[in-house]
C-alpha cells in the first residue's frame, strides 16, 4: 500500500480490527519513510453479473428494477417488508453464488417467482401472469395448478 503522505511504498500494518458487522477490515498502516499513520479499509468487492435482455442486449443489474417487481407484486399483500428485504437477499446471493460475468433476465425472472411462491401465492400469480404473458384464463388456471 502506497503512503499518502510522502507516496513511499514501503508501509507496514501496524494494527487489523473486524468491523462489528463482520464485514469490512480496518487496518493502521505505518509508511516506513516518513513514519506518519493512517488508516485503510478492506472490503469484498462482490458485483452482481450482467444481465442478458429477451432482445441480447446487456445491461448492469438494476437492484431498483428487482425491488420494484416485488412491490407490484406484493401490493396490498400482507407480506412484511422485513420478510420483502429477505426474499431480495436472498436472490442477490443466489446471483453472486453462481459467480457468473452475465445471467439471462429469464434465470433472474425465475429466482424471483420461487421466493414470490414462498411468500404469497396471490403475489405470485400476479407476477407470473405478467412474466409468462398470460392471455387467457386457462394460462391463469395452468399456473394455480401448478401451487397445488
Amino acid at each position: 500500500m502506497r503512503c499518502p503522505f510522502c507516496n513511499a511504498d514501503d508501509t507496514q500494518v501496524v494494527d487489523s480490527r473486524v468491523n462489528d458487522e463482520g464485514d469490512s477490515v480496518r487496518r493502521r498502516r505505518r509508511c516506513g519513510s516518513c513514519d506518519k499513520r493512517f488508516t485503510t479499509y478492506e472490503t469484498a468487492d462482490l458485483r452482481l453479473p450482467q444481465v442478458i435482455k429477451g432482445n441480447g442486449n446487456r445491461e448492469d443489474f438494476k437492484d431498483e428494477k428487482l425491488r420494484e417487481g416485488f412491490f407490484l407484486a406484493l401490493h396490498k399483500r400482507p407480506v412484511s417488508a422485513e420478510l420483502m428485504e429477505e426474499a431480495l437477499q436472498h436472490i442477490r446471493s443466489k446471483l453472486l453464488v453462481l459467480g457468473e460475468r452475465e445471467v439471462p433476465s429469464r434465470q433472474i425472472g425465475e429466482l424471483v417467482m420461487a421466493e414470490l411462491r414462498k411468500l404469497d401465492k396471490v403475489a405470485y400469480i400476479r407476477f407470473a401472469s405478467v412474466y409468462r404473458s398470460f392471455q387467457d384464463a386457462d394460462d391463469f388456471r395452468d399456473a394455480l395448478k401448478d401451487l397445488k
